[in-house]
Formats: structure tokens, C-alpha cells, sequence
């Protein structure tokens, strides 16, 4: 576990990264790793000073199990309430509607294990709407339907942006792996929007933060993104 700036800290499970948020009203979870790791979530919250109990709110990116593994039993333990957007919540909560057609997600989900199912107690339906105090939930489709990238405004503003772009080497932005994705077009459009916006940092499901004028890495890759397209290459 690594501190990314004040209060902010990265954890590492396996491939994917899980995010904790120290705040005035106890932690806040952005996302919760692989399933079956909770052990690992109870050790980080005791390296902090800070127990299961202090856990308060449990903010999903979107509903793959990498991200939602331990929802169930975090939210069990600790009380806390898990928000997540409309069109990801009955994958989360186990909506008989809602079945992962995508044929890699089903080979992972038996690779790793499907989460338990868990309710969500708040829903986000509005873009740009503040979930709780110092958050704005940005709606950010493509990944998924209901993928959710969140900014805090701390530090010149930290962006947790889950799984709508990755941490490459260098310090640098790139994509997530295309397979995994729902429209690529959209995610492709989500993450212009993040270039439009100003932040200091960025941390990812997968891959490096990026520190420093964050927000400039992602114009980048966007303007990397359109020379392609262009060049066709």
C-alpha cells in the first residue's frame, strides 16, 4: 500500500488496484479488489490506525468482479453504504435481467470467482453528481454501461478513474485491454471528457498513478488517440 497524496492510498490485490480515502467521516472504499481478499482490505485499514468499523462508504467504478469482489462482505461488516450507478447495479445485486454475455468476462469470473452478490443503497443517475462530500461521480460509459469515475477534490484534485483508462510506464495514460470492453467508441469518448477536466492526479484499477499535472497525460494520449485514427495506424 502506498500513499498517493494526503489521505489517499493505493492497494494493490493481485493485478488490479482497490483505493482507500481517509476523510473526516471515516474511510471511504473506491472499489474492492478480487474476491475472497477481504483479509488484505482489514490489513491495510490496520496499517492506517483505522478498523472495518470506520469504513463508511464503498464507491464502485462498475460492476466486474476484479473491482466489486468483497462488497458483500465489507458492506456486511462494517455497515457502510455502496453506491454505484443505475446501469451497473443488477449486475452487483444480481438481477436475473442482468447476465455478463461477454465471453472473456465469463472466462474470468471462473478464473477468479464470482463476488457475492450485495445491494447497493445508493444509486447514481446523475452525471456530475456528488455521492458524498468532496466527490463528483462522472459518468463514464464505454468499459461499462455504468462505469463511474469519481474526482475528489483534494491536493489540486485526485481522480480515480477505475477501469475508463490505465497507468502506464513513464507516467503516462493508456487504455484498458480492449477485450474487456463494452464499446470502445464510448470509453473512447469518456476519456476525452476526463482530458477536458483539471486534476493534479490520477490513480487507475490497473496500472501507476500519475502525479503532476495528471490531467495534461490524459490530452495527450486523447490527441495519441486521434493522430491514429487519422493516420489510420
Amino acid at each position: 500500500m502506498r500513499e498517493v497524496v494526503d489521505g489517499v492510498f493505493e492497494l494493490g490485490i493481485g493485478y488490479v488496484n482497490m483505493h482507500l480515502v481517509v476523510t473526516d467521516d471515516g474511510v471511504v472504499l473506491v472499489d474492492t479488489g478480487l474476491p475472497g481478499k477481504s483479509a488484505k482490505i482489514d490489513q491495510a485499514l490496520h496499517d492506517l490506525s483505522r478498523k472495518i468499523g470506520d469504513v463508511r462508504t464503498v464507491l464502485l467504478t462498475h460492476h466486474h468482479p476484479d473491482h466489486t469482489g468483497n462488497v458483500a462482505d465489507l458492506r456486511r461488516r462494517s455497515g457502510a453504504r455502496v453506491i454505484a450507478h443505475q446501469a451497473d447495479v443488477p449486475y452487483v445485486t444480481g438481477d436475473k435481467r442482468a447476465v455478463i454475455k461477454h465471453p472473456v468476462l465469463k472466462v474470468v469470473s471462473l478464473l477468479m470467482g464470482k463476488p457475492e452478490l450485495s445491494p447497493v443503497d445508493d444509486v447514481i443517475t446523475t452525471d456530475g453528481s456528488s455521492p458524498l462530500p468532496g466527490f463528483t461521480a462522472l459518468h463514464t460509459p464505454g468499459h461499462t454501461a455504468g462505469h463511474v469515475s469519481y474526482l475528489l477534490d483534494r491536493d489540486g484534485g485526485v481522480l480515480f478513474t477505475g477501469d475508463a483508462a490505465a497507468g502506464k510506464r513513464g507516467g503516462q495514460v493508456g487504455s484498458t485491454p480492449k477485450m474487456v470492453s463494452d464499446d470502445l467508441a464510448q470509453q473512447a469518448r469518456s476519456v476525452a471528457r476526463l482530458a477536458d477536466l483539471d486534476f493534479e492526479h490520477a490513480v487507475f484499477g490497473h496500472g501507476n498513478a500519475v502525479s503532476g499535472r495528471a490531467v495534461d497525460r490524459f490530452r495527450e494520449y486523447v490527441v495519441q488517440r486521434t493522430h491514429r485514427g487519422l493516420t489510420g495506424s
